[in-house]
């Protein structure tokens, strides 16, 4: 035997349906999908979550709250996470991104006054905690809020 002399089991291979090919094939005029009703028609099937007239499961949980589509969420960087800025006088939204604290900016950098801070700092952020700011202030640093 050789490898050329290979060939699949008889049945194992079927050619493919070949519909609306003319009324002779057996499969012409309406390409299997029968004379009326709803699927024989193009565009005839109905969504993946509708219930057969049933009201749907999305409309049938309550519904509780509201959620803001204009809120803004801010990315949080915390006063003891400066300390890796320690011995630089100003720190900017880059080098805050560029030390890796997050990966993505959300709409913007919020200062909180989570930790301790030993050194004077200027930075830039766009949010910062009324706390935050005494915090750097007493230490003889400053806060730009940037709009």
């Amino acid at each position: 035997m050789k490898l050329s002399d290979l060939k699949p089991i008889p049945g194992s291979k079927k050619s493919r349906k070949r519909v609306g090919r003319g009324t002779g094939s057996g499969l012409g005029t309406t390409a299997g999908y029968g004379n009326k009703g709803q699927r024989s028609t193009s565009g005839g099937t109905k969504g993946k979550s509708f219930e057969g007239g049933q009201l749907p499961l999305t409309r049938r949980i309550p519904k509780r709250g509201f959620r803001n589509p204009f809120r803004k969420e801010y990315s949080v960087i915390n006063i003891g996470d400066l300390e890796v800025f320690k011995g630089t006088e100003k720190v900017g939204v880059e080098d805050i991104l560029r030390a890796g604290f997050f990966k993505k900016m959300k709409d913007g950098i919020k200062l909180l006054s989570v930790g301790d801070i030993d050194f004077p700092i200027k930075i830039s952020v766009h949010k910062a905690s009324q706390k935050a700011v005494e915090k750097i202030r007493a230490k003889g640093g400053d806060v730009e809020v940037l709009v």
